[in-house]
């Protein structure tokens, strides 16, 4: 975004104006003063304050440091001690907060975890006024349970070669039933499909036919 110029009766009152006017915070866009005010003799001849903004280039770092403010800040309101961990400070951002008994921020089937994920991607945008992809772990649940479900779908996959019929997983999250197709993606046995609404969405794998 290339430079914006704002006028007003002060350098101050332009840079209010520029916050409303960019939607961002102070310390998301930088200030050049262009002209001061000037004070006009008996109220006239006067002249505005005139300034160029120009918003502040998001980095890596910049985002890193924001995320795990947030987590800090979310984890304290919650009264859990835990401490975030930066995996990947590239984007795709990833964490994982560590610490112990940490099961409250995981909840059945990882659903806290996955609301806590989502509400920090919220509250980034809120303060970057990016969207910027993360991924947050809570003592490499994500990773327990992801190499647990590609073994499962391939034990099942097994099943349904030497059973000769489909075999229906209980209802899991969408990131869930995805590891489960791409595990099982290039099988030439089975194939995987989708089936239900919502909560109950589960994945049913299949001989595959041909």
């Amino acid at each position: 975004m290339e430079g914006i110029e704002i006028a007003a009766a002060t350098v101050e009152q332009a840079i209010e104006k520029a916050e409303a006017q960019l939607g961002l915070s102070r310390d998301q866009f930088e200030v050049e003063v262009v002209r001061e005010e000037k004070s006009g003799i008996l109220g006239t001849g006067g002249e505005e304050a005139l300034i160029k903004v120009n918003p502040v280039t998001l980095t890596e770092k910049d985002a890193v440091k924001v995320v795990v403010e947030i987590l800090d800040t979310l984890l304290g309101l919650l009264g859990v001690t835990g401490e975030v961990e930066v995996l990947s400070d590239e984007i795709p951002l990833d964490l994982d907060i560590k610490g112990d008994d940490l099961g409250i921020l995981i909840g059945r089937r990882g659903q806290t975890l996955a609301s806590l994920e989502y509400i920090t991607k919220l509250m980034v945008v809120g303060r970057l006024k990016a969207w910027i992809p993360l991924t947050i772990d809570v003592a490499g649940y994500k990773k327990r349970r992801r190499d647990s479900l590609q073994r499962l779908a391939l034990y099942l996959a097994e099943q349904v070669k030497s059973r000769c019929r489909a075999i229906t997983m209980e209802p899991m999250p969408a990131d869930e039933r995805r590891i489960i197709h791409l595990t099982l993606a290039d099988n030439p046995d089975v194939t995987t499909q989708s089936m239900g609404e919502g909560e109950s969405r589960k994945v049913v794998i299949l001989l595959r036919q041909g």
